[in-house]
């Protein structure tokens, strides 16, 4: 899990690095990124499938591998997201001066929490687990500010396409951070047999 982890953050920070540093290479490795994660997630699928069909796991056991089977769903996910902007920055060419939107961030914010789920998951940490879950106000205000900055320049920016598109790597990174979350609600999960809040 920590392994499928990593590659998701690494395909985050080399979608999103493109926007500052305009080397296009990073943002087609995090392509490619995607693909060793969705491999990664179907290996973790077969192995979870077979631990059930040959162990018949009791409650803690299956506790375990349901959660594995559900977090590594939203990993997945946060892989292909990484993708979309990756491809986004790609075919769009953006590249942004100032951070207008304050992406840098909602990038940092979003990728710790993705590092930190992994690792509460891993080790069953549920205090880092709910740091995860309080940190998701932080991604879901930068977002609401962005909006705001895209409202109040949309018509005096002489590229309203150009905003628009830097408001879809905001959304992304915000979607990032609710797949976060909830990786780390599996934790409290398998744990306390509880879904988290």
């Amino acid at each position: 899990m920590e392994d499928i982890g990593k590659l998701c953050k690494e395909a985050i920070l080399e979608a999103t690095d493109t926007l500052f540093t305009g080397d296009y290479h990073e943002a087609e490795d995090s392509v490619n990124l995607h693909r060793r994660i969705h491999k990664s997630e179907r290996e973790i699928e077969d192995s979870c499938l077979r631990l059930l069909m040959e162990q018949q796991p009791v409650a803690s056991d299956l506790r375990v591998i349901s959660s594995s089977l559900k977090a590594v769903y939203d990993l997945e996910r946060i892989g292909e997201i990484a993708a979309d902007i990756a491809e986004l920055v790609l075919n769009e060419h953006l590249s942004i001066a100032n951070d207008q939107l304050n992406l840098k961030s909602m990038v940092q914010t979003s990728t710790s929490m993705v590092d930190d789920a992994v690792t509460a998951l891993s080790t069953k940490n549920l205090d880092l687990a709910q740091a995860v879950i309080d940190r998701d106000d932080i991604v879901d205000d930068d977002f609401d500010d962005a909006k705001k900055v895209l409202i109040n320049n949309f018509s005096k920016d002489g590229n309203p396409e150009y905003l628009i598109n830097l408001m879809m790597v905001a959304k992304y990174l915000e979607k990032i951070g609710d797949h976060a979350v909830n990786v780390a609600k599996w934790t409290k999960f398998v744990t306390t047999g509880k879904a988290g809040r």
